[in-house]
């Protein structure tokens, strides 16, 4: 076979399956990866099997079926080996990247890779799919300068959001997260105060705006119950914004009284369009433009917690599942 590809075959069952890859064809591009990175929201769902069956594969690049078996994931780096004859943008040993499942060597239309800039490492350029989630969601936040923000959630997503919130004019960011780790890290990248949640959070997270309440809240931590704290801790027309998808898990909001008096509001965010109110200022090239430059200037490589193997990539999917707060970003390494 010329490749070997990672399959979710049932819950929690992964495996390494051959496959033939066709000829590259005038307009694509043979791709030998470098590293992939595990998303441990999405992609996990879908190795729990918390995704509903019937949901459509919303990537050219992914096969197979949320009803099992799939190939999924959507963040590789990898070298070109082969350009067809009618790309002319790209070179052999150009380093890309790709919104592919776990795989080694792939062949894709050239269109559907993205050139790294000049000195950005693999390390960095694994992370260009998570950056671009966390862009979207700044152009989906309603932020004011000067205004404060509350971020539920420090995992990857969430820490690249506090990073990015700090370029954009908030006065005062507060995270959340129950893992002391994550915390830690949020206050490095730039959060104001970092908080565990807890049954009084919402009055600790009003304190810091004299009973006020925040401006907006962000929602990123996948859990179901963050929401509802999330939208009782914004001020009256606060906005929360939703970055998280819970998959089949259910959320119990009560929008019986508070919700509507205060006329809050809840937005959707979700990478794979942007606001049409941006446009046509805001495109997808302007925003990939923009996330290319911000892997150069992030300190990305060190939210890497753990590197494992290609082979060994069922253990790295049992870390993540039984093991989050040991970890933060689990990638896979290929060999030459």
């Amino acid at each position: 076979m010329d490749a070997h590809a990672l399959w979710i075959v049932g819950r929690r069952q992964v495996e390494l399956r051959g496959e033939a890859l066709p000829p590259v064809g005038p307009d694509h591009v043979l791709v030998r990866a470098r590293l992939s990175a595990i998303s441990h929201g999405t992609e996990m769902l879908v190795y729990r099997g918390e995704v509903s069956p019937h949901l459509p594969l919303d990537l050219p690049t992914l096969a197979g079926s949320f009803a099992y078996p799939i190939k999924y994931g959507y963040a590789s780096v990898g070298e070109l080996e082969e350009v067809g004859p009618d790309v002319d943008t790209l070179r052999p040993g150009d380093l890309v990247f790709a919104l592919h499942p776990h795989q080694d060597r792939y062949v894709v239309p050239a269109r559907l890779v993205v050139p790294l800039p000049g000195g950005v490492s693999p390390e960095a350029g694994v992370f260009f799919a998570n950056l671009e989630t966390a862009v979207n969601v700044l152009l989906d936040t309603p932020l004011r300068f000067g205004e404060t923000v509350v971020v539920f959630g420090q995992g990857v997503v969430g820490l690249l959001i506090t990073m990015l919130l700090r370029r954009s004019g908030a006065r005062q960011v507060i995270a959340v997260d129950p893992v002391a780790a994550r915390r830690e890290r949020a206050l490095v990248a730039g959060a104001d105060a970092a908080l565990p949640p807890s049954d009084d959070l919402v009055p600790q997270i009003r304190a810091w705006t004299d009973g006020r309440g925040v401006d907006v809240a962000i929602e990123a931590s996948g859990a179901p119950a963050a929401l509802p704290q999330a939208l009782a801790s914004v001020a009256s027309q606060g906005s929360v914004v939703v970055a998280s998808w819970y998959g089949t898990k259910p959320v119990a909001l009560d929008l019986g009284a508070d919700f509507h008096r205060r006329r809050l509001r809840i937005v959707s965010s979700q990478v794979g369009t942007i606001d049409p109110a941006l446009g046509p200022r805001w495109t997808f090239e302007r925003r990939r433009d923009l996330v290319r430059a911000l892997l150069g200037e992030l300190p990305l490589p060190g939210l890497i917690s753990h590197r494992v193997a290609f082979a060994a990539a069922a253990g790295a999917y049992q870390l993540i599942d039984t093991s989050p707060a040991e970890v933060l970003q689990v990638v896979l390494e290929y060999g030459g």
